[in-house]
């Protein structure tokens, strides 16, 4: 078994829905010769911080398919709320027995592993240097303003322990807190200590998850250039980039959606 530098269970949780606002179905959709969902669990697995990964979907039918791949493929599943993932998340991780949790959302199959164990391991890093304090830390790699980003959008971890996914849990009420788990914590800088996770150099304008079909479009380049491979580091797709800027055309005029947005579908 893998082990993280805190000595904790350290779990990867993927969400994963089929039922998604923009590009419904993405995380089936074929990457290479593979559903995407499964690009991202392949990714992840590289992680050295991670002992465990399940995969978090609804129990709502549409996302038969998703269990059934798990299933085929033998990951770990969850089914839980459809819309309100924060209790999805804190279910599946008691479930795992987690204490640290790693999230991690399945429309990001360039997820790369070195910058989960960087962001894993420097929430490590806080609770062995602030034992009274270590159920407080949350560290992110993604981080909305006064924070902002460095890391391109697709490289996204977020880390936690059970206590504080728990107070979350309990305590969040807002439905963009609970539909996309993590806003309790940066909205409680307060309450949390919050570790915020940056590369030296600031690319945080790229855009690598899909949420589009131009999203699509421009992952499927990115897998076409590094054939047979699943173990590309992000660094190389920016060298890729770099050498092909064309390929930030593509989807270049996708609009991000806010973290603030959510499906008021789960309002009904």
């Amino acid at each position: 078994m893998k082990t993280d530098p805190s000595g904790s269970n350290v779990v990867a949780i993927i969400q994963a829905r089929l039922n998604s606002s923009r590009l419904p179905g993405k995380v089936l959709l074929d990457i290479s010769g593979k559903p995407m969902l499964t690009r991202v669990v392949e990714r992840t697995r590289l992680a050295e911080s991670i002992n465990y990964i399940v995969v978090a979907t609804t129990t709502d039918p549409s996302d038969d398919a998703i269990a059934e791949l798990c299933e085929i493929e033998g990951y770990p599943i969850y089914r839980g709320s459809q819309f309100d993932v924060l209790d999805r998340y804190y279910q599946a991780a008691r479930n795992s027995q987690a204490q640290i949790i790693v999230r991690i959302t399945a429309d990001c199959p360039v997820i790369d592993p070195n910058v989960i164990d960087k962001t894993v391991r420097a929430l490590a890093d806080f609770m062995l240097t602030n034992p009274g304090h270590a159920e407080s830390g949350f560290s992110a790699n993604r981080l909305p303003p006064p924070w902002g980003r460095t890391y391109p959008v697709g490289l996204d971890t977020e880390v936690c322990t059970i206590a504080g996914l728990e107070l979350a849990w309990k305590e969040a009420s807002f439905p963009h807190q609970r539909e996309h788990v993590m806003p309790f914590f940066y909205e409680n800088p307060g309450r949390f200590n919050i570790i915020h996770v940056n590369h030296e150099r600031d690319f945080g304008h790229l855009r690598w998850t899909v949420d589009t079909h131009e999203d699509l479009e421009l992952i499927r380049q990115i897998y076409h250039c590094f054939p047979g491979r699943v173990d590309f580091s992000w660094l190389e797709i920016l060298d890729l980039i770099e050498r092909m800027p064309e390929l930030m055309n593509i989807n270049a005029q996708v609009q991000p959606k806010h973290y603030r947005q959510f499906d008021e579908r789960g309002l009904q």
